[in-house]
């Protein structure tokens, strides 16, 4: 990523985490009437214990120096849990753009991961690495998401085929809080590694071709591993509710593991099993 788009980037994600603000959430007296929602930069900087030129500077994205003890300042008065913290870390300090490649890593799913896959016959389960690409499926995803093994590799990019492909816009009842929690994903990756120009050219292709991913990805969602409940409407199944658990699986290369679990007390388990034809 190059400095002008890494602080591109910061700026957006200060703007966006201070119209979530309002002063009665941080102590602050309403006062005069507000053009925009949120908190005024003078404000965030009168929590932080920085001047307002600074934060302006910081926040317009100029490159200017910082410290970790006043990004903490920052971090605090914005309310930002560890995930945003860590992203904003990383686009605010130039030194974490060592953390990129030159080139393309193999990607190499273990036995054991695989055998986990395996097991969990009943559970969709998805793969994909540090760029959302797929790299893994079981059967029970093919069944309930769409065949992969029918899409061209270098297509298999889960955060576009969420924006592309019909059978996932049709099959989640709440699409944009289901996409909205790839994308924290996502954005968590975008900042690890701010080094990677991929991303850069990835995030302006989606904004081009896909008018509503501009409109999530500005919200700046970021999440490590969020764990909500999903409700699928399948074409053949109708009304299915999983758990979606993402997992961060440890080694030389990110890999995640999204695995969807059948709500308890629920029939969604038995009409997995009726659809993939195993009663």
């Amino acid at each position: 990523m190059k400095p002008e788009t890494r602080l591109q980037a910061l700026s957006e994600f200060l703007k966006t985490q201070r119209s979530k603000l309002s002063p009665q959430m941080v102590g602050l007296p309403l006062g005069t009437r507000r053009r925009t929602p949120g908190l005024r930069r003078e404000e965030v900087a009168q929590i932080a214990g920085v001047s307002t030129t600074w934060y302006t500077w910081l926040e317009q994205g100029r490159d200017i120096k910082v410290s970790t003890s006043v990004l903490d300042a920052i971090s605090d008065a914005l309310q930002l849990n560890k995930d945003e913290r860590n992203y904003f870390y990383a686009l605010a300090l130039p030194e974490v753009e060592k953390r990129s490649y030159s080139g393309e890593e193999e990607t190499i799913i273990s036995p054991a991961l695989k055998k986990i896959v395996q097991e969990l016959r009943y559970c969709p389960i998805i793969i994909s690495d540090r760029r959302c690409h797929i790299v893994g499926w079981n059967q029970a995803a093919a069944h309930v998401f769409l065949d992969f093994s029918q899409i061209e590799p270098e297509k298999r990019n889960l955060i576009e085929l969420l924006f592309s492909r019909k059978e996932f816009k049709t099959l989640a009842v709440n699409w944009v809080h289901f996409v909205k929690g790839f994308l924290s994903i996502f954005r968590t990756y975008y900042g690890q590694y701010v080094g990677d120009r991929w991303y850069t050219s990835f995030i302006s292709e989606m904004e081009e071709n896909y008018p509503e991913f501009h409109e999530l990805w500005n919200e700046s969602e970021v999440s490590s591993a969020p764990e909500v409940l999903i409700e699928f409407r399948h074409a053949k199944t109708g009304k299915m509710q999983f758990n979606l658990t993402s997992l961060q699986v440890q080694g030389n290369v990110d890999l995640r593991c999204s695995v969807y679990t059948p709500v308890e007390n629920t029939n969604t388990e038995s009409k997995l099993i009726k659809l993939m034809g195993n009663e």
